[in-house]
């Protein structure tokens, strides 16, 4: 049987190979361009000198922002040091305009004209919206009273920066958004345009932007302990897990962070036993595992403290190694653990030490502010839901001060990673700029408080404008990353869905297959996936930083895109002649051509319709010359070259053949000029692949495979199969042209065949079967018809099967509408014996970027939630009056009122107000041929029901020939290997392990987090107003004469401030 499969296996590569020659000309078209080699140059890649001047472009770009973000940031210095404080100024007059346009509490434009200022507003092309240049705007969170003094003077002196603006943008046309945000959470951005919330409720708070964060502070080490020992209370410990999930939107991949409970005893509340990077998906696992939290116990502040301490001063583990920090929620207590500050933190004092009381409660708080000022941190109070946004994010203003003190040392312009633009610019970074305050008080001492942060955001389109592209080929690209090995530019950086609250981060591991080579790329600044397979390859990457930034620029090369071909079309007749070959009348006699969208020339409408896409090309060369200024010479020249040279393959092959005669439904040309030609004009009909060759994944294969590269049509577990009827169902055989031109070697073009299936599953059978003639009928007399395709059907399996594991032609009728679906949803028993065999090697791999529909929430999820809301039964109810959940309840109101806060609920419960789509992680299989080489015979051990199978790699091809007994009953069944993308479980990939073999980081190499002339007196005294004394009393008696029983304490007075 060995010796039948090699025969058979000779067959089927003789077959393929000689109409390959015949059709795919790849001999025709080498001589092609060699008689053509006047009208071309090969030019070279030289990764060195293409990294170096990518660099150095981005460089300049940046440089320009950085000039005008400088200039913002001093003037805003200086305006709010002439400032006057006035405490009874009024707002100037000004229009309002809302986030729809009809909502008069959105955000204001000031000006000094006129009360009722109707802005007009004008679509702007660079900013994807409409704008008005001669005024900024104003945006301030909806939990900010926007009468207040503070906030009033805040938009007195910064109404200033608006003329800054302006010159600014006199002077580079091309500047973005200019953004100033506030320490007190104004957002003032210039040009105006109608403020757009993200959701129904807007929770914008520009002090939570990725930018302002990274700007506002030196890289954070945080280690966040939450009292749950048994006195705090349902509602207390509500909001303290709310307290935390807010806490840890203020941190960002340049910090550190662990959490953990304590009562009498501290463990984390994840599986993460030290510090982890403030990344999404481990702050995702906290947030998920603080809402198990459970309050027992009796409360000991010295063990969640020696915990925090031990945490912080564990140095084997990556960290951020600047400001150090432990923030402790509690309800309250009267240890001041004094012995344990002095074991670990005194006198030198490196970790600040910041309080948190939650809750309405009787308890002394002296003992937490003096754990704060002790240990110059801040004592904050969280009463309500309301306070919980604004006390959990005022703590960067204590670590800014050292910033402040260091002055000019400070001032050095940050990159952020890639996020979303709140005011729909889509993808960009900002370059941020710390603003200071320059007052002094009346003893000359200097201000410590940071004003805010100055941003100016870069379209990251605008970034790739400055990448090479067509000369890289194919599978070459540029990429950049930033110090904590996120792309900042790469192919694979397309995520489905943008949440407006998170950065997009994509680690430069991820976003290509891990190796160790490429641990050593992210250190200093493989394998190859397209769709479904996995190709074995060989990459060079150059790599060099981008100064003045922390980002680093690579360039990724195969050997065959070392040289590109540069078209120099000077003769204008030729260019004409090779012109009308794109014309449609042409299509009849010369094939179908599709042209790649790309930017041929700056006038030219794209269009994802090929056939309109190419209307809007002809018509706008009839205007321009291909030599003209506003187009790209380099593309244009190079299309019309590769329309000349196709043509020609189609007048020396093609035209010449009947395709009939080998079952042949089309026959194709691509090019990287971005020419793709099928042959006959009625095949382009059910052509289904990109125009774009460099999307194409027959294209992107076929240069990184030897030999002919077969894909069958791509079909999901859920497709029912393929419509036979028409017989237009195809698969494509295809193969690389690969040129020598003095010396040195390029791919500028891919040939291939569309196979007709069901001519071809029928010639695969007489191929693999014992006939010696053609026209013979039946199995040859003289050998075994056991061992034969055709005629023992009934009881053999033949198929092939290519290397991502996907069916391509089988001798089983059956099957034929199954074509193109991965093998074990065909035969999952035969799969998984030749994945047992290592026929078949697997990797799996995450897309971190893609989209799910929501998942249902139950009622007991994890999702953090608003206070309890009790029913109307609750409320008719004496019973419940007179409980300590009604008691409670009240307090809350009180509180809430005092705050303007009742009414908001944290962000979560706003932004799942809609059911949307959400990111999530998918995770795919991908199957690919091992080192296996040889035949190869094996049973399948199934007792009754053994299945004894033959495989065998075809030659030049990217096919596994198959052949094997039928199985005889269903007890063989085994698992079915899945090959499908499917959303990972919630801890796949295991973050646990994960974050013990930490990615490499390099880090900020700046830090500020201490001076020695540090003022650390401020350190809070309590922040709750108290409310009416009368109205408590009022409360109290209703309270009283409804408990017929229970007596409540009144509510303790709020601290002084």
């Amino acid at each position: 049987s060995g010796i039948f499969m090699q025969y058979w296996a000779r067959r089927l590569e003789q077959e393929i190979d000689g109409v390959m020659r015949i059709f795919g000309g790849v001999q025709q078209l080498r001589g092609i361009y060699n008689e053509n080699r006047n009208l071309f140059e090969v030019k070279e890649n030289v990764p060195r000198k293409l990294v170096e001047k990518v660099a150095g472009d981005i460089e300049s770009l940046l440089a320009k922002k950085v000039r005008a973000l400088k200039r913002l940031a001093t003037a805003a210095e200086k305006f709010q040091q002439a400032h006057h404080w006035q405490d009874n100024i009024r707002v100037r007059r000004r229009a309002r305009f809302g986030s729809r346009g009809d909502d008069p509490d959105g955000e204001e434009i000031e000006r000094e004209k006129s009360n009722s200022l109707k802005l007009e507003f004008t679509d702007d092309a660079n900013f994807k919206t409409k704008v008005n240049y001669s005024y900024a705007a104003v945006q301030i969170p909806t939990d900010i009273y926007k009468g207040s003094t503070v906030i009033l003077n805040e938009l007195n002196w910064t109404q200033a920066l608006e003329d800054v603006f302006m010159e600014n943008r006199k002077e580079d046309p091309s500047l973005l958004w200019q953004v100033f945000g506030s320490a007190t959470g104004v957002t003032r951005y210039y040009p105006a345009t109608p403020w757009r919330a993200p959701n129904k409720i807007d929770l914008y708070d520009v002090r939570r932007r990725p930018w302002y964060i990274q700007g506002a502070s030196s890289p954070k080490d945080m280690v966040i302990i939450v009292d749950v020992s048994g006195s705090v209370s349902g509602l207390t410990l509500k909001l303290m897990k709310t307290s935390v999930y807010e806490m840890l939107d203020t941190l960002s991949d340049d910090d550190y962070v662990n959490v953990a409970s304590f009562n009498e005893k501290a463990k984390p509340v994840s599986c993460f036993k030290h510090l982890v990077q403030a990344n999404i998906r481990n702050k995702k696992v906290f947030k998920e595992d603080v809402q198990g939290m459970v309050a027992k116990g009796t409360t000991d502040y010295k063990a969640g403290f020696e915990y925090a301490f031990d945490q912080l001063q564990n140095s084997n583990i990556t960290r951020a190694n600047c400001n150090k920090m432990i923030m402790m929620f509690t309800d309250g207590g009267e240890d001041r653990v004094q012995d344990v500050f002095e074991k670990y933190n005194w006198p030198n004092k490196t970790v600040r030490v910041f309080t948190f009381s939650v809750g309405q409660h009787n308890y002394d708080v002296t003992p937490l502010q003096w754990m704060a000022c002790a240990n110059k941190g801040y004592y904050f109070e969280i009463p309500s839901i309301g306070a919980i946004r604004i006390n959990t994010q005022e703590y960067l203003d204590v670590l800014g001060r050292p910033m402040v003190l260091a002055g000019n040392r400070a001032k050095q312009v940050q990159w952020t990673n890639v996020y979303q633009d709140a005011l729909g610019l889509g993808l960009v970074v900002t370059g941020t700029l710390p603003v200071f305050n320059l007052t002094e008080d009346s003893s000359d001492r200097k201000n410590q408080l940071i004003l805010g942060v100055m941003g100016i955001d870069v379209a990251l389109n605008d970034i790739k404008k400055l990448t090479p592209r067509y000369n890289l080929g194919a599978n070459g690209y540029v990429f950049a990353i930033d110090l904590n090995g996120y792309v900042l530019l790469h192919p694979n950086l397309q995520p489905q869905i943008i949440n407006f609250r998170e950065p997009v981060t994509l680690d430069f591991l991820d976003a290509e297959l891990e190796d160790e080579n490429k641990e050593e790329v992210g250190r200093a600044c493989g394998a190859h996936v397209v769709l479904q397979y996995i190709d074995e390859v060989f990459r060079t990457y150059t790599w060099a930083p981008i100064k003045s930034t922390n980002y680093s620029l690579g360039l990724v090369l195969p050997p065959y895109s070392t040289y590109y071909i540069q078209a120099n079309l000077s003769d204008q007749i030729l260019q004409v002649k090779y012109f009308e070959s794109l014309l449609p009348n042409s299509f009849e006699s010369e094939g179908h051509v599709f042209i790649a969208p790309r930017e041929y020339c700056k006038d030219l409408d794209l269009s994802d319709n090929n056939t309109e896409f190419l209307e809007n090309f002809i018509a706008l060369m009839e205007k321009v010359t291909p030599d003209s200024k506003q187009c790209d010479n380099f593309l244009l020249h190079n299309l019309i070259l590769d329309t000349g040279i196709t043509q020609q393959l189609v007048e020396r092959v093609w035209k010449d053949q009947d395709l009939n005669t080998y079952s042949l439904l089309a026959v194709f040309a691509a090019t990287d000029g971005g020419i793709t030609r099928v042959f006959p004009n009625k095949a382009a009909d059910d052509w289904e692949e990109e125009p774009e060759p460099f999307n194409a994944s027959f294209y992107r294969r076929s240069l990184d495979n030897k030999g002919y590269v077969f894909k069958p049509p791509y079909r999901d577990a859920a497709d029912r199969g393929l419509e036979l009827d028409n017989g237009t169902v195809g698969i494509l055989v295809s193969t690389a042209v690969e040129l020598s031109i003095g010396g040195r070697t390029l791919k500028p073009a891919v040939v291939g065949v569309k196979l007709d299936l069901e001519a071809w599953a029928e010639k695969f059978k007489v191929l693999a079967s014992n006939r010696t003639d053609r026209d013979q009928l039946g199995c040859d007399p003289s050998t075994s018809c056991e061992m034969d395709c055709e005629a023992n059907n009934k009881d053999l399996l033949c198929v092939l099967i290519d290397d991502g594991g996907f069916l391509v032609l089988s001798n089983q009728e059956d099957h034929w509408f199954q074509v193109g679906k991965f093998f074990s949803e065909v035969d999952a028993n035969l799969m998984s014996a030749l994945y047992n065999h290592s026929f078949y090697a697997r990797k799996e791999s995450y897309d971190f970027q893609s989209v799910c529909a929501p998942e249902a929430q139950s009622n007991t999820g994890a999702a953090p939630r608003g206070v309890f809301v009790p029913t109307m039964a609750d409320f008719l109810n004496l019973a419940w009056w007179t409980s300590a959940a009604a008691w409670s309840l009240f307090q809350q109101f009180l509180y809430g009122l005092t705050y303007s806060s009742w009414f908001q609920t944290e962000d979560v419960a706003a932004d799942g107000a809609e059911a949307r789509e959400t990111s999530c992680i998918m995770k795919q299989t991908q199957y690919y041929f091992s080192t296996v080489n040889a035949t190869y015979n094996a049973i399948i051990d199934c007792g009754n029901c053994s299945r004894l199978f033959h495989a065998q790699r075809l030659a030049n091809t990217n096919l596994l020939f198959v052949v094997a007994d039928k199985p005889m009953c269903s007890q063989c069944e085994s698992v079915k290997l899945l090959q499908a993308e499917i959303r990972a479980p919630p801890r796949d990939p295991n973050q646990c392990e994960l974050v013990d073999r930490p990615r490499y980081r390099k880090g900020p190499h700046i830090c500020f987090d201490y001076n020695a002339t540090e003022d650390t007196s401020d350190c809070g005294r309590g922040a709750s107003l108290a409310p009416s004394l009368g109205v408590l009393l009022a409360l109290q008696l209703l309270l009283l004469l409804c408990a017929s029983a229970r007596r409540h304490p009144l509510p303790p007075a709020a601290s002084c401030l």
